[in-house]
């Protein structure tokens, strides 16, 4: 890779990368508290913010496409459907809800100062790690179950090209935010200072993504980083076997940069290339970013002192998320703020697995971890249990 591609996309990943960290920080948006807000106290106030990222980035996208901004469509690192993004995605669904944050959401708490976030980042890299055991039968899986061979949005399945079916999809989604806007329900009542309303959050995420589609040639994604730092690690302890693994051989991702023209490829195998390139420069502006907000509204803290077996449930969360995430393959950011938008039929799966992993989740979490009186409501704010 060139000096000026490297200089573009790392620039980006840490631009990107900080400003998602500030307005996730600031907003609070996780998608495993949308998720578990959602299962566990029937609001469902941020997961319309969820719905909302999906279909601004769905406009923007297209809009992106038809200014011919997006030569990569549909862009790198995404494939044809298969039932592996129905079960990665329920079992990220579990795993996030555990965890206390998605891929992205550990990230921004980890930068915040959240010890728990921290545990559950480590147990993506080992969920990761063990993934690199299993990947061989689970690559035959896959490649055995694949449909739609060559095909990966749902315009090129049905034959048509991309702007009918985005158009049917956004204007669909544009009348019910509308609707909710007219009843209220995309303004979420706070008077914490430097709070940001999630509607608000939900646009700018959307147009930096967009953003990132265009300079770097695909939207924001980091848990192919998380595979190279399992590596890493495992390089360095069991050198032997490490050599041993198919997977860590795999090169996942070629393309030709768009801006330069520069063939860039990279994989899992424990070297800088070009997937560590774009993806750890956008995970350290994530941290930074989220550092900066903390520590700006001077609620940057260390926080030790929770019961233990909520370091078990970060801990298992985070390991169940490393493995879904290459099972499925890909995290829930990669599918639904990039792979929905453009109507990737392995996105719609990754989605459908999701929703009853993370209601699974939710009833691990409330019954096993969190409520320390059984048989007990779950109460929201303070995650007491109540008479």
């Amino acid at each position: 890779m060139t000096d000026i591609s490297h200089l573009i996309i790392i620039i980006t990943g840490l631009v990107v990368g900080s400003i998602s960290g500030v307005v996730m920080y600031r907003s609070d948006f996780c998608m495993a508290g949308m998720f578990r807000d959602l299962f566990l106290f029937r609001k469902a106030t941020m997961i319309r913010m969820l719905f909302l990222l999906v279909v601004a980035s769905t406009v923007l996208f297209e809009l992106a496409r038809q200014a011919g901004l997006l030569p990569l469509y549909p862009f790198p690192l995404l494939y044809p459907p298969t039932p592996a993004n129905l079960i990665g995605g329920f079992l990220f669904g579990i795993g996030m809800v555990l965890a206390g944050g998605c891929v992205v959401g550990t990230l921004y708490k980890m930068g915040g100062g959240g010890v728990l976030s921290a545990v559950a980042f480590g147990g993506l890299i080992v969920g990761s790690a063990l993934y690199a055991e299993i990947h061989p039968s689970w690559a035959a899986f896959i490649k055995a179950t694949t449909f739609f061979p060559g095909k990966i949005t749902v315009a090129q399945i049905i034959g048509v090209a991309p702007f009918f079916p985005v158009a049917v999809v956004s204007a669909a989604g544009v009348f019910v935010l509308f609707r909710w806007q007219r009843q209220g329900l995309l303004v979420r009542r706070s008077t914490v200072e430097g709070y940001l309303q999630p509607w608000k959050a939900a646009i700018v995420l959307s147009l930096i993504s967009t953003v990132s589609y265009v300079l770097v040639g695909m939207p924001m994604g980091i848990t192919s980083s998380f595979v190279k730092a399992a590596g890493y690690i495992e390089q360095t302890l069991f050198p032997l076997h490490t050599e041993g693994l198919s997977f860590y051989r795999t090169i996942s991702l070629k393309y030709t940069y768009p801006l330069t023209g520069t063939y860039l490829e990279g994989g899992s195998a424990p070297v800088v290339d070009a997937l560590a390139v774009i993806q750890f420069p956008l995970i350290a502006g994530i941290i930074i970013g989220s550092a900066i907000s903390a520590v700006s509204l001077k609620e940057f803290r260390l926080h030790f002192r929770v019961p233990a077996k909520q370091y078990v449930s970060v801990l298992a969360g985070g390991v169940i998320m490393g493995l879904a995430s290459r099972m499925a393959p890909t995290c829930n950011v990669w599918h639904l703020l990039g792979g929905l938008p453009i109507l990737s039929a392995s996105s719609f799966l990754f989605a459908a697995g999701l929703f009853p992993g993370a209601w699974i989740g939710g009833l691990i979490l409330s019954r096993a971890v969190l409520c320390t009186n059984p048989g007990k409501e779950l109460e929201e704010g303070d995650l007491r249990c109540k008479i």
